[in-house]
């Protein structure tokens, strides 16, 4: 799996932005080099597009959040569980 879509997981899955706690798009960006948010926001997208996130529209615009039927199935990715125990979660 593409590292940028393993970063972008793994930081909403630990801040805890599951189902009904969301974050905008460009604060999930923020958290990559200025020269790698162009790959980070499209790596973003293909997460949409596999059903990794949910897309919550607000009155003040979209907001992102990890889909709850999808975080066993993240959680258990070995890149995931890599990081995890790296920083001993």
């Amino acid at each position: 799996m593409d590292d940028y879509k393993i970063k972008i997981l793994f930081n909403l899955l630990w801040m805890g932005y599951v189902g009904g706690r969301h974050t905008s798009p460009d604060n999930v960006i923020k958290n990559f080099p200025r020269n790698e948010r162009k790959m980070a926001k499209k790596a973003l997208k293909k997460c949409y597009n596999e059903g990794y996130l949910i897309l919550k529209t607000t009155h003040y615009g979209q907001e992102v959040s990890i889909n709850p039927r999808m975080v066993k199935i993240i959680k258990n990715m070995p890149e995931i569980k890599m990081m995890e125990e790296k920083l001993k979660i």
